[in-house]
């Protein structure tokens, strides 16, 4: 996320709150109770959006994770591309022999 994209959200984030608490005054509660409403409104976005947080995070579903695989896994598609066959076929055998060792 860009730091203007980060301003925007901000924005939008207090903007809503001045909104819900219009809405909330217009709708017949007084000023402190549309106050506490349109505050406990944010808040419990606020804890939503933490929480989502919390579980892309503990997932690995972050676009760092996503990016870092995709390029672990192109890093060792070239390193494989670039073996010979002499050398392919070497690896298979180690590769089949640790299998056997472990099994």
């Amino acid at each position: 996320m860009r730091r203007i994209d980060a301003i925007g959200v901000t924005l939008g984030v207090f903007a809503a709150g001045g909104l819900a608490y219009v809405a909330l005054k217009v709708a017949g509660l007084d000023n402190l109770e549309a106050g506490i409403w349109s505050q406990l409104l944010l808040v419990g976005g606020l804890i939503g959006w933490l929480l989502s947080y919390i579980f892309r995070v503990m997932g690995k579903k972050m676009t760092y994770h996503q990016q870092r695989s995709a390029y672990e896994e192109a890093f060792w598609q070239k390193k494989l591309d670039e073996l010979s066959p002499e050398e392919l076929e070497k690896l298979q055998a180690e590769l089949e022999k640790e299998e056997k060792i472990n099994s």
